[in-house]
């Protein structure tokens, strides 16, 4: 994508009701105004808390929030000339229940309040794989204690990866730390079991991968 193509896209962001762009100083500094206010002054709702993090085109927010009318979808992700597409899409189709946040995913428990959240989806993440990387794996420890503090006391996580070594690697954690591992499959669409959205949403790269017959691996669990 060009840096022009890219400009216009950010430009566009600002102008939907369904994206917000906070500064990190904005955020770190406790000024960021959604915080523990998602469901009053946001979607003015009730309906429980979803968010997808590293939500690329926000593919994944999208199908989710079209299945799921019932439920509020926050899609997040840094770039934001990604997400445009979904926000777009959630736009021309008087989808209310979709919004995105452009940010770093490290800031998760400064954007919301403690048990705001019901359900995370991890969708195809960087499995960073170099051990110097370890820090920025979406499912390594500190990221979990973050995903716990704004996950109400029953949340959900979803990692959804065609990385053998991102399943493998939650997986170790997982259990090590004694956390609950509610569904996990190394080939979802090749064993029964998985929950019907794992199947029905299908990302770009996802397809890609299936053509190829690349195996995609999820895990279901709460975090202890």
């Amino acid at each position: 994508m060009g840096s022009k193509n890219k400009l216009k896209r950010f430009k566009e962001n600002d102008t939907f009701p369904n994206v917000v762009q906070p500064t990190r100083e904005q955020i770190t500094n406790n000024d960021f105004p959604y915080k523990g206010k998602w469901n009053s002054e946001v979607f003015k709702n009730d309906n429980p808390i979803v968010l997808e993090l590293g939500c690329g085109k926000g593919e994944y927010s999208v199908g989710l929030g079209e299945k799921f009318p019932n439920k509020n979808f926050i899609g997040i992700d840094i770039k934001g000339a990604r997400f445009w597409r979904g926000a777009k899409t959630a736009l021309e189709n008087d989808m209310n229940n979709i919004f995105f946040i452009r940010t770093q995913i490290e800031l998760i428990d400064l954007l919301f309040d403690e048990n705001e959240v019901s359900e995370i989806w991890i969708t195809f993440p960087d499995p960073q794989i170099k051990y110097k990387r370890t820090k920025h794996r979406l499912t390594n420890a500190e990221f979990l204690k973050k995903y716990k503090h704004v996950l109400k006391a029953d949340g959900i996580v979803h990692l959804k990866t065609d990385s053998e070594f991102m399943h493998g690697y939650t997986l170790g954690l997982l259990h090590g730390a004694g956390h609950e591992v509610v569904y996990a499959n190394h080939d979802v669409y090749k064993n029964e079991g998985a929950p019907e959205e794992v199947l029905a949403i299908q990302t770009f790269y996802e397809k890609q991968y299936l053509a190829v017959d690349k195996p995609i691996t999820y895990i279901q669990f709460k975090i202890k």
